[in-house]
């Protein structure tokens, strides 16, 4: 009776972690429908390429902002609320940028869509931390970059499909509208989707104990924890609720290092390197990056699908193995992976030549380019891809968690905007040297993890809390 109980919980909380999780499916889709568009756009709009890359990553610029203000959002109204407020700013997104009638009101209404991306960057991955058992936290935390990567897939697919309905990305699909159109008004169905489902989720306990409704939080987590628990789950966030009351000030993000808190730089450069070493360059400039590589249009449509289903699959690699191994065993494999891989896509661009203007790679290079490329996305999907959400759930205070995880967000946001602007003018510089500073970053990702960032495998969310404050060595509570 007891295991059926408990069996029922545990679908209970892998079913609002799913739910809580779709949000990221809007973050990778609407980050990503614009890879299929890039040419079109340009072409459609005469672009430069500086202005390409800005258009591009015009909704960056909002998902900083987004992801900055949904902490606080969440920490004054709830989880739930600034979930739907994400929705309503995707749905008007996704019908203003599909009708856009220049690239400044095109770029106005990815920026509209991008403050969406942030807030559902920050909420998702603190609702499911704070509703996750500590066994099942690192697994049901990596559904955020699960999301993630099926939104991107979706995304490139949806992409794929009216392209190739149209015969082409800018030729005319249906009522008098280009495909490029279409593949942002596609967004609209998944926001509506995420606002319908917000609404039927429960507030996180964790945040409802703070605002001092301890009988509502309590109803709520007697449908997720078995009933031999409850009170030491609730006495459990209470406690850590006033320990961090004692040692903080309530929802200060100020410290000594630089004016933060130690944990929250933590955060921050999990973030910005998470960015840093270029991924977003493949999902967001695959298709126009294998052309250069000599594949045409339909084809380059066809490889960056492709990518995106081995992103999926080895993010879930990263799930089944994120609570057996550890986080920063994951994170340094990924890193040296990220850091041989980048190397060779830049040993293969030096051997590029030019041709109407631009790279092109010949003979073996081309097909060596490729397999590095989806090297690479396999080492980050597997690794820094998921596991930097489940740190950024976990890693901060009760008090803090919302506001913290916002700013690292946001810093990631914003290092994904430097990425996805600079790509284009640094490719038409040297794709070498764009590629080797990438690796550049990896292998120092490298040699934070390894000096800085501590094992949480195996903890409560307060016991990960109280670790990251106590300064305490990495793996020093390995195994506990």
């Amino acid at each position: 009776m007891a295991t059926s109980a408990n069996n029922s919980h545990t679908a209970r909380v892998i079913a609002l972690a799913v739910a809580g999780a779709v949000g990221g499916f809007l973050f990778g889709f609407d980050s990503s429908v614009v890879n299929g568009a890039v040419d079109a756009l340009s072409g459609e709009f005469d672009l430069s390429e500086g202005l390409t890359g800005f258009a591009v990553a015009s909704a960056l610029i909002g998902c900083a902002i987004g992801a900055y203000l949904g902490g606080r959002i969440s920490d004054r109204w709830g989880r739930i609320p600034t979930m739907v407020v994400g929705a309503v700013l995707f749905l008007v997104s996704s019908f203003g940028t599909g009708l856009a009638f220049s690239v400044w009101d095109l770029i106005f209404w990815r920026v509209i869509g991008g403050l969406g991306i942030g807030i559902a960057s920050v909420i998702a991955p603190a609702y499911i931390a704070e509703i996750s058992p500590r066994k099942m936290r690192g697994r049901l935390g990596s559904l955020q970059q699960l999301a993630i990567t099926v939104g991107i897939f979706a995304a490139l697919l949806s992409d794929a499909l009216f392209a190739g309905a149209a015969g082409g990305a800018s030729n005319e699909l249906w009522l008098g509208l280009e495909a490029w159109r279409w593949m942002f008004l596609a967004a609209a169905v998944p926001a509506v989707v995420y606002g319908a489902i917000a609404l039927l989720l429960p507030e996180s306990p964790r945040y409802l104990i703070q605002k001092g409704k301890d009988d509502r939080a309590r109803d709520i987590l007697a449908t997720i924890v078995p009933a031999d628990e409850l009170d030491r789950s609730l006495r459990d966030i209470q406690e850590s609720i006033k320990i961090d009351q004692r040692a903080l000030k309530p929802g200060s993000l100020r410290g000594p290092a630089f004016g933060l808190k130690p944990i929250v730089w933590v955060g921050i450069a999990l973030s910005m390197f998470q960015q840093f070493v270029g991924i977003n360059v493949i999902f967001y400039y695959s298709t126009t990056l294998w052309q250069s590589v000599g594949f045409d249009e339909s084809n380059s449509f066809t490889i960056s699908v492709y990518t995106a289903v081995t992103n999926i699959l080895v993010t879930l690699v990263a799930i089944a193995l994120v609570d057996r191994v550890g986080r920063r065993p994951i994170l340094l494999f990924g890193s040296a992976g990220m850091a041989v891989t980048l190397a060779v896509m830049a040993i293969a661009f030096s051997q590029a030549v030019t041709v109407d203007g631009a790279p092109s790679l010949t003979g073996i290079w081309g097909p060596i380019a490729l397999i590095a490329a989806n090297l690479f996305v396999i080492s980050f999907g597997a690794s820094w891809g998921p596991v930097v959400w489940v740190l950024l759930g976990e890693i901060f205070p009760n008090s803090i968690r919302a506001r913290a995880l916002g700013l690292a967000a946001s810093a990631q946001w914003i290092a994904n905007f430097l990425i996805t602007v600079s790509f284009p003018p640094l490719a038409a510089f040297s794709l070498v040297f764009t590629y080797g500073m990438y690796a550049v970053f990896a292998a120092l990702s490298f040699i934070f993890v390894f000096r800085v960032v501590p094992e949480t495998n195996g903890m409560s969310l307060e016991e990960a809390d109280t670790l990251f404050v106590n300064k305490k060595k990495p793996g020093a509570d390995k195994g506990r």
